[in-house]
C-alpha cells in the first residue's frame, strides 16, 4: 500500500507521486509521514540524479493538509502530527539532489508549500497557487512563510500569505512563482524532461551547486563566496571533473562516476 505516496524512477529520474487523487492529494498523516520514507530512501539513492515532485489526478497537485482528518483530532493528537508534517515538508526541502515540481490545477497550503520546497518549479494552464492558512485560524506551517519570501520578496510574500488569496497561473508567473509555464495536460512531461537535462550533467557538481545556492542565499557576499569556493572545491578534485573533460576532449558524452 502506497499510503498516498507513490515512486516512480526513470532511468537516472526519481519521481515522487502524491497520490491520493480522491482527496485532492490532501496531505494526511499517513501520507505525510510515506513522503519522508520516500524522500529519505531517494535522497541515500546514488543513481537518483534528480527529482520530479507530481501528482496523480486532473484537479490537484495539492489542496494541503486534509482538514478532515484534522477535525477530530485532540491538541496532544494535532502537536504529534505536526511533527511528521515537519519532517515530509523538511525531506523535500533537504533532498540533495535537484527537486522540480509539476503542478496543476489546486496547490493549496501545503501544497503550494511543497512546490516552493522544490528548486523549479514547472506549472500549467489549470494552476492556482495560495497559502489560506491565516482564512482558517493557522499560519503557514510547511515552510511558507520563510520560502515565499526568498522567493517572491517581502511583499509579495505579504500579499500571499496575508490575505490568503490564490493566483492564477498568469499572476503565478508574474510573480515568480512559477519558473516555466505549460499547455494544460502537459506539466509532467515537461518536468520530467527538465529533469533529465539535470541528471545529464554531473551528479557531483550538480549536488554541489545546490548546496551552494540554498546555504548562500541568506549570508553576506563574503561567506557566501566561501560556500560557492567550498562547491567549487568539491567539484573541481573530483572523478567527475575528470571525466567531464575528458569526455569534452574525446567529443563523447560522460560517464559520469559521480564522486
Amino acid at each position: 500500500m502506497n499510503e498516498g505516496v507513490s515512486l516512480r524512477r526513470h532511468d537516472h529520474v526519481a519521481e515522487i507521486v502524491l497520490d491520493r487523487a480522491e482527496a485532492l492529494n490532501a496531505l494526511s498523516t499517513a501520507m505525510a509521514r510515506r513522503l519522508a520514507t520516500v524522500c529519505a530512501e531517494v535522497a541515500g539513492d546514488p543513481r537518483v540524479r534528480a527529482v520530479v515532485l507530481s501528482a496523480a489526478g486532473d484537479r490537484a497537485f495539492c489542496v494541503g493538509a486534509d482538514l478532515k482528518e484534522r477535525a477530530g483530532m485532540t491538541d496532544a493528537e494535532l502537536l504529534g502530527q505536526r511533527e511528521i508534517f515537519r519532517a515530509a515538508f523538511g525531506a523535500v526541502l533537504g533532498l540533495p539532489q535537484p527537486a522540480v515540481a509539476a503542478v496543476h490545477g489546486y496547490a493549496l497550503g501545503g501544497g503550494c508549500e511543497f512546490a516552493l520546497s522544490c528548486d523549479l518549479i514547472v506549472a500549467d494552464e489549470s494552476a492556482v497557487f495560495g497559502l489560506p492558512e491565516v482564512s482558517v485560524g493557522l499560519v503557514p506551517g510547511g515552510g511558507g512563510t520563510q520560502s515565499a519570501v526568498r522567493r517572491l520578496g517581502p511583499g509579495r510574500a505579504a500579499d500571499l500569505v496575508l490575505t490568503g488569496r490564490r493566483l492564477g497561473i498568469d499572476e503565478a508567473v508574474r510573480y515568480g512563482l512559477v519558473d516555466r509555464q505549460v499547455p494544460a495536460g502537459s506539466v509532467r512531461e515537461e518536468a520530467l524532461t527538465v529533469a533529465a537535462l539535470m541528471a545529464g550533467n554531473s551528479p557531483v557538481a550538480v549536488r554541489a551547486a545546490k548546496r551552494a545556492m540554498r546555504n548562500g542565499a541568506d549570508v553576506p557576499m563574503a561567506a557566501a563566496l566561501d560556500i560557492e569556493d567550498a562547491a567549487w572545491r568539491t567539484a573541481a578534485f573530483s572523478a567527475d571533473r575528470k571525466e567531464g573533460i575528458a569526455a569534452f576532449n574525446e567529443k563523447r558524452t560522460p560517464d559520469w562516476p559521480g564522486r
